[in-house]
């Protein structure tokens, strides 16, 4: 995968640096270095890039207050001289925080860790999209159609998918917070440390537990606001 990305940095040395870096990087393909955020604003919000790189401290527009002008795609990775912004960055849900002098040790591991988020995504969308997963179970790979899923339970290091159509549940083995990560949702929530459930197959919910045909599934304290923000949005009471 190869990213487009970006420099905005008032120190030419800097961002002479960083493009050094950039460039010598495979997986990152270098559209511009900007000397300050108002000169890249136009350039950058019409033609978004996948991954900037972005000085907080500038004068006329500051780094933080630029990374609230981007488009939601574009990652942000702040580079600066002083540590104490690096709690405002992650405010702003920056993909990391470089702090100068930068190496590129520090610059091709918060790279990977970009590209790593990117790829994720990625693969989200298409299932998201062709709406199925396959999952490994038994030196095969099955193949898992999500709108016949009716949920997932979590056993010790394996998960199992639970289905309609009398269909034998598949185990397989992986944690659940990658199920949860690659299910759809608001259709799939997790109400459970051990139950994630397609909220599209719920026959009931009463008390403290969700009711799918004969099974009962625990909602736990932890995800009570959850479950109860879902109720919410689909309820004439």
């Amino acid at each position: 995968m190869i990213l487009t990305c970006a420099i905005i940095d008032d120190e030419p040395l800097a961002a002479e640096l960083l493009a050094s870096y950039a460039k010598k990087t495979p997986e990152l393909r270098l559209i511009g270095v900007y000397g300050s955020a108002v000169t890249a604003m136009k350039e950058l919000r019409g033609n978004p890039v996948n991954l900037l790189f972005l000085d907080i401290q500038m004068p006329e527009l500051s780094g933080l207050e630029f990374a609230t002008l981007l488009p939601k795609e574009t990652r942000v990775v702040f580079t600066t001289a002083f540590d104490r912004y690096a709690v405002d960055g992650y405010k702003v849900d920056a993909a990391g925080y470089l702090l100068k002098p930068i190496s590129y040790d520090s610059f091709i591991k918060t790279v990977d860790k970009v590209v790593e988020w990117f790829g994720a995504k990625e693969r989200k969308d298409v299932m998201s999209h062709d709406r199925f997963v396959y999952v490994k179970s038994e030196y095969k790979l099955v193949r898992v159609p999500f709108d016949i899923v009716l949920y997932v339970e979590g056993v010790k290091d394996y998960v199992k998918f639970y289905f309609t159509e009398n269909r034998k549940p598949v185990m397989s083995l992986m944690n659940m917070k990658t199920v949860e990560d690659s299910l759809p949702r608001p259709q799939f929530l997790r109400v459970h440390r051990s139950f994630i459930v397609n909220m599209a197959k719920v026959d009931m919910i009463e008390r403290s537990r969700i009711v799918i045909g004969d099974t009962f599934i625990p909602v736990s304290e932890s995800y009570k606001d959850i479950v109860q923000e879902y109720i919410d949005k689909h309820s004439l009471c």
